[in-house]
């Protein structure tokens, strides 16, 4: 009974901790989603592929989305034509580099381990940047989506010669014509394009009404994670032999791989998860608490779920591991030289 009491204790404290930091990132979202077009962004980002990683990146201080919502935000980019290194440095640090997150590290970490705060920034964008590079090779993304997704990307620009060929314009309803007198796609940009002018029209009554709903969506589904990694991290604080998570958490690499996978099989949100963490802080070691923090907003199972709504198998793979080797070799550096 008294193992029982203190897991409650701990899985109360984590959830009264957390919740606000979950609803102002929900609400944050929300307002981003509904009163921000991403468009006029996109026009102003790099072309090369090593600063449209990092630019990519870099936009989740912008557009301030946990794990659940990088993926339909990276889908809506990837669906306006931005170069595919921005696109997928964006859905793996979003989660992470964005205010509300950086906030919520800091409330639990600053005070004991502030080190932890700066590093979780750097390594993300460090991860997210590499991969994003390593991406562009791939000039065409068409074969590592999924084929819905590869038919709705915006089509490469015509050539004058082949714009004008009638065969194309065979194909009822696929085409219209443009303002210049050029046959335009009808495909996802322009239809997307054209709901955000009739959005744009929409009165504030019903954008607000819109995002009250969005809000008390995101927190029924955000919430039970939340709920149930809670329980699970109360769990395994008191049920685990203390003995036992010593050992594994004082090694410099066990202790790193056990903390990935927890953060792959726990998906707790990235809001946070600072404050899951926390409660190992005692008994892992610095490097395996950062690399819980870098990694588990990137991939985890909720998140893996999500992917393979766009990409490929293959494609989500790739992103597992080479976020997971990354991780863990910038998490063992530090444990080894500065932990």
């Amino acid at each position: 009974m008294n193992q029982l009491n203190q897991a409650f204790t701990i899985f109360l404290s984590l959830l009264v901790e957390a919740m606000p930091f979950l609803l102002l990132g929900v609400l944050f979202s929300g307002v981003l989603l509904l009163f921000v077009d991403e468009s006029k962004l996109i026009k102003m980002l790099p072309r090369n592929p090593l600063l449209g990683a990092f630019a990519g990146s870099l936009i989740g201080c912008l557009f301030p989305v946990c794990e659940c919502g990088n993926v339909p935000v990276a889908r809506r980019l990837l669906l306006q034509g931005v170069p595919t290194p921005v696109a997928i440095g964006f859905l793996l640090a979003a989660p992470t580099i964005n205010p509300i997150v950086i906030w919520s590290t800091a409330i639990a970490f600053w005070d004991i381990q502030p080190e932890i705060v700066v590093l979780r920034v750097v390594f993300s964008l460090v991860v997210a940047t590499v991969i994003g590079c390593v991406f562009s090779v791939q000039s065409d993304l068409r074969p590592l989506l999924q084929p819905p997704m590869a038919r709705e990307l915006p089509q490469p620009a015509l050539s004058s010669s082949v714009a004008n060929s009638s065969s194309h314009l065979l194909q009822s309803g696929t085409f219209l014509l443009g303002e210049t007198g050029v046959p335009l796609r009808m495909d996802a940009t322009l239809m997307q394009n054209a709901r955000t002018k009739i959005w744009a029209k929409k009165p504030l009554k019903d954008k607000l009404r819109l995002l009250a709903d969005n809000t008390v969506q995101e927190l029924r589904e955000l919430g039970g994670v939340l709920v149930i990694g809670s329980a699970i991290a109360a769990i395994i604080q008191v049920a685990v032999p203390r003995d036992f998570i010593l050992s594994l958490g004082q090694g410099p690499v066990t202790s790193i791989l056990a903390m990935l996978v927890l953060a792959a099989v726990v998906s707790i949100c990235s809001t946070v998860d600072s404050f899951f963490a926390l409660s190992f802080a005692s008994t892992f070691t610095s490097g395996s608490l950062l690399a819980f923090l870098v990694f588990g907003p990137m991939i985890d199972i909720k998140g893996v779920g999500l992917m393979l709504m766009v990409f490929q198998k293959r494609a989500v793979i790739y992103f597992f591991a080479l976020a997971a080797q990354l991780t863990f070799l910038l998490t063992l550096f530090f444990n080894l030289h500065f932990s």
